[in-house]
């Protein structure tokens, strides 16, 4: 069994992250590809899930929910990981291989979460 204490770190990163979508929306703006529509609404919604699932990480009851909830979001977001290594206007400054760690990060990140589902 995971350890309580690695969720409640978890749930924590998530709910900083989305609140940095609200932060500095732009940052995550530029990293939404080009063919994806609003992507001011996209950060607001993925920031917002980012939010509350993070705080369901953290209720026994909806946990597991929760679990999945990042999984999907993991998934969903996955094309804005690739854009922002392809696409130098998404780097934010970072060198091409820290973005290309970027993507593996991704399946470790999953299945962290999938420890808790």
């Amino acid at each position: 069994m995971a350890s309580p204490w690695h969720l409640y770190l978890m749930a924590l990163l998530y709910i900083l992250a989305g609140i940095n979508h609200f932060r500095v929306p732009r940052i995550y703006i530029k990293m939404i590809p080009a063919f994806l529509p609003v992507p001011k609404i996209l950060n607001l919604i993925s920031g917002a899930a980012e939010v509350i699932l993070g705080i369901l990480l953290c209720i026994p009851a909806a946990s597991a929910f929760a679990a999945w909830g990042i999984i999907a979001l993991l998934i969903a977001i996955f094309p804005a990981n690739v854009y922002m290594y392809t696409n130098e206007k998404a780097a934010m400054g970072l060198p091409k291989w820290v973005r290309l760690i970027r993507l593996p990060i991704q399946l470790v990140l999953i299945y962290w979460a999938f420890l808790y589902t």
